[in-house]
């Protein structure tokens, strides 16, 4: 297998797709009167690995919309047991796609895979409509080292909504922030995979009309994809103010049984917070993290390897209770 871990070929190779990415932003650039941002270097440089789609922000955000809507075609589409099965196929694989791929892999490198897989990954990725694998690692990054302070892209102490969703809607956190993810512009396919990231959505939405028609499309891609973006959303928002804090951590993250099992344990978010490089985040039996468990199940086949555990010290750490946290 090609594993996923850089030679200096691919390094060599990176440099050129750098290079071809900042011909791209300059030239983009010179065709455009004003680049709406308050870094313009940074984002002439982003409009190479966002594609044109980074120009049809309303045109994404009317799609944004529409799928909502497709939803109440729900209320008319009463669903069969195959609507159901379809549905809960395509969120729960999708939901891995998400705290697997994009969180615990190309965020924050948890684990190593072949190249082969890793693109494998960001291709499910993609298909839950939360644009491209470089894009969402990127911000990621970014709230994690500025996370509940000033510069965090959502956090809830500028509101709910806006840790919800409403930060997806600005400028400033539209573009791919490629000084954050350079080990990943390395690899060709995965920029033009962020480019191109609608291409999972359209064949997933293809499948599901092959396979159910017009009721198979509203269950198993408009409502399902509705129900993952709204879940992984969650732990935006409400996992920065709903639970228990075991560690002591300098931002608002806390830990919620039910978040966990609505994210395939994701909702162990002060645990994660406390030693983020951790591909495990549910660090105790009890704390049911299934992510971890298909990852372990992979890693037995020998598809991913070298998955990075909970320091000692997570364990030896004394458990703390803020005054004025939920339980």
């Amino acid at each position: 297998m090609v594993s996923g871990e850089l030679t200096s070929s691919e390094l060599a190779g990176g440099d050129r797709i750098g290079e071809k990415l900042r011909r791209a932003g300059t030239k983009a650039a010179a065709g455009a009167a004003e680049i709406p941002s308050p870094a313009e270097g940074r984002n002439r440089e982003a409009l190479g690995a966002d594609g044109i789609w980074i120009k049809h922000a309303p045109i994404q955000r009317t799609l944004y919309w529409c799928i909502h809507a497709a939803c109440l075609l729900g209320f008319w589409f009463t669903p069969s047991v195959g609507d159901l099965a379809l549905f809960a196929a395509t969120f729960f694989v999708r939901m891995f796609a998400i705290t697997g791929a994009y969180h615990r892999y190309f965020s924050h490198r948890t684990y190593r895979t072949s190249r082969v897989f890793q693109f494998i990954l960001a291709l499910l990725g993609t298909s839950a409509v939360q644009k491209g694998p470089l894009w969402w690692a990127a911000n990621h990054r970014v709230h994690h080292r500025r996370s509940d302070q000033p510069g965090d892209p959502h956090s809830p102490r500028e509101g709910v909504w806006h840790s919800h969703q409403g930060w997806i809607f600005e400028k400033e956190w539209g573009e791919t922030r490629l000084e954050e993810i350079r080990d990943l512009t390395k690899f060709p396919e995965l920029v033009w995979l962020n480019q191109w990231h609608v291409v999972g959505p359209i064949l997933l939405g293809l499948s599901c009309f092959a396979i159910g028609g017009w009721s198979g499309f509203i269950w198993g891609f408009a409502i399902s994809t509705t129900a993952a973006w709204h879940v992984t959303y969650s732990i935006n928002s409400l996992s920065h103010i709903w639970g228990t804090r075991r560690y002591e951590t300098d931002d608002d993250s806390r830990n919620n049984l039910l978040l966990a099992l609505l994210t395939l344990g994701e909702g162990w978010h002060n645990n994660h917070h406390f030693h983020q490089s951790s591909v495990r985040q549910g660090f105790y039996w009890w704390e049911i993290d299934i992510t971890y468990y298909i990852l372990r199940g992979l890693s037995a086949l020998g598809i991913v390897w070298d998955l990075k555990l909970p320091p000692k010290r997570a364990y030896e750490t004394t458990a703390t209770k803020p005054a004025g946290v939920v339980s």
